[in-house]
């Protein structure tokens, strides 16, 4: 049964660059650089990238991406600070919340949001979406 997540890793191109952005910009807690990689901790969540020379070719065009939790407090200093940073934007943002949508070095989609699963699902409901349902598996 699966409890949490326990990490997340990406693969990267140039693991000082990377390392520069997740801890500088973003502002991770670097635990640990290697021969191959960095472990950062996210809150409470461990963050990994690991070097792999075919990180720049993956093209990212789909919807996938990780948000980060961000304090309301916090929103408008860390989106000074990505652009301060020259930080790519990917997408405005439409849904509930202050959010921003950004890039990393090698094209990773990121965000960050300010809000939870429930502020998100209270929006929802509010603006009658008829595809909010009960939990369980339709087969």
């Amino acid at each position: 049964m699966i409890k949490g997540i326990n990490h997340i890793t990406l693969a990267v191109s140039d693991l000082e660059a990377s390392v520069c952005f997740y801890e500088r910009v973003l502002g991770l807690r670097l635990v640990s650089v290697h021969e191959g990689g960095a472990y950062f901790e996210a809150g409470d969540t461990w963050f990994c990238l690991v070097i792999d020379s075919a990180a720049a070719d993956q093209s990212r065009l789909d919807y996938s991406h990780i948000a980060f939790d961000l304090s309301q407090e916090n929103f408008a200093a860390f989106k000074k600070k990505l652009i301060t940073n020259s930080a790519r934007i990917w997408k405005q943002n439409a849904s509930e919340g202050l959010s921003i949508y950004f890039l990393d070095p090698d094209g990773h989609k990121l965000e960050a949001h300010v809000g939870t699963l429930e502020s998100r699902l209270r929006s929802m409901r509010s603006h009658n979406h008829t595809s909010i349902n009960e939990p369980g598996c339709v087969l």
